[in-house]
């Protein structure tokens, strides 16, 4: 699965699952700040993750995460 696909499958779950806006879907957008995830919804996706991705997120890993394109590599080096 390359990059583009990825960002695809995130984005799809984000406005579906956790009904946030298309157009605030940008690489920059923080997780917490600009797009309202909170711990709830980090539950929602690790579920989501695993679904669709394969893998279990471990929260000791996304401590460093705080970006839309942060979180989006996180996916890569996993899968990859």
């Amino acid at each position: 699965m390359n990059r583009s696909e990825i960002e695809e499958k995130v984005k799809a779950f984000m406005v579906d699952d956790l009904e946030i806006d298309e157009e605030a879907l940008v690489p920059e957008a923080r997780l917490k700040d600009d797009l309202g995830i909170d711990s709830l919804d980090y539950v929602d996706i690790v579920v989501i993750v695993d679904r669709i991705f394969g893998f279990k997120i471990k929260p000791e890993e996304m401590t460093a995460v705080k970006t839309l394109g942060q979180f989006c590599d996180y996916i890569q080096s996993k899968i990859a």
